[in-house]
């Protein structure tokens, strides 16, 4: 399957770490975060990638104009698109469609984030269910406290957002060629057209415990180059024989 990678936002939070290159192209360990979730995917055996570019594009071109040297990328296809600096999620999706003629199933993901996720299961369950639209679901790895109270103010319980029942969309999509009917012009995805799969019955959400962990901020960077810098980083599982982590799945509508 073909794998969009949106690669085009501003990253406003990582500007404390650098300013100079987009978000995708930060470091973890010697290579870019981008280099991971696609090297991720290649693990699964899906190497065509369509990177929509927008923010410092060209750092991401340039990285990938020399890869003649980079062994482990060689059989990857890698098209590069711009979608404008200041495009949103739909939008970047919108373009490419041109490039996803005659894939009926296609893979798409936010450049920040990485997961030990078995994928192929995911995908399995996917088609299984004939829906158009997959992500998996997450629990936020936040540290601050949920809260429920009554009209009066009574707090009934206060616990860790991840000891409670939030989820969060974790990205990883899966998409059939349909869900280009559900998306306008300017639109976000996930504000309009997931509402519209929502109300169609068309959208699923893949509960996952396993590691999942999204680059946001430096101290995030930080978090997942420690994890690098041993031999059992968990989003490597081209590179280790234990087992994927454990996962859960759940259609929710």
């Amino acid at each position: 399957m073909k794998v969009v990678l949106f690669c085009g936002g501003l990253g406003m939070r990582m500007r404390d770490y650098s300013d100079v290159i987009p978000k995708p192209m930060v470091t973890i360990g010697s290579r870019p975060i981008l280099w991971h979730l696609m090297r991720y995917y290649a693990h699964f055996g899906h190497t065509d990638f369509i990177l929509c570019l927008g923010h410092m594009g060209d750092s991401i071109r340039e990285y990938f104009s020399h890869r003649d040297g980079m062994e482990d990328v060689q059989d990857w296809n890698i098209t590069l698109v711009d979608t404008g600096l200041s495009a949103t999620i739909g939008q970047r999706l919108m373009a490419a469609q041109p490039y996803l003629e005659g894939e009926q199933v296609f893979l798409a993901n936010y450049s920040d984030g990485l997961t030990d996720l078995d994928l192929t299961s995911y995908v399995d369950f996917f088609l299984a269910q004939g829906r158009t639209a997959a992500f998996v679901a997450v629990k936020s790895p936040q540290m601050f406290h949920v809260v429920e109270m009554e009209d009066d103010g009574s707090v009934s319980r206060i616990a860790s957002i991840g000891d409670s029942e939030v989820w969060i969309n974790g990205g990883f999509f899966v998409f059939r060629n349909e869900i280009f009917r559900y998306v306008r012009e300017g639109e976000d995805l996930v504000t309009e057209p997931f509402q519209r799969l929502i109300a169609a019955g068309q959208l699923l959400a893949y509960k996952y415990t396993g590691f999942w962990e999204a680059m946001d901020t430096f101290k995030d960077r930080q978090s997942l180059a420690k994890m690098d810098e041993s031999e059992a980083a968990p989003w490597k599982v081209w590179s280790t024989t234990r087992p994927l982590g454990d996962t859960t799945a759940d259609a929710a509508r």
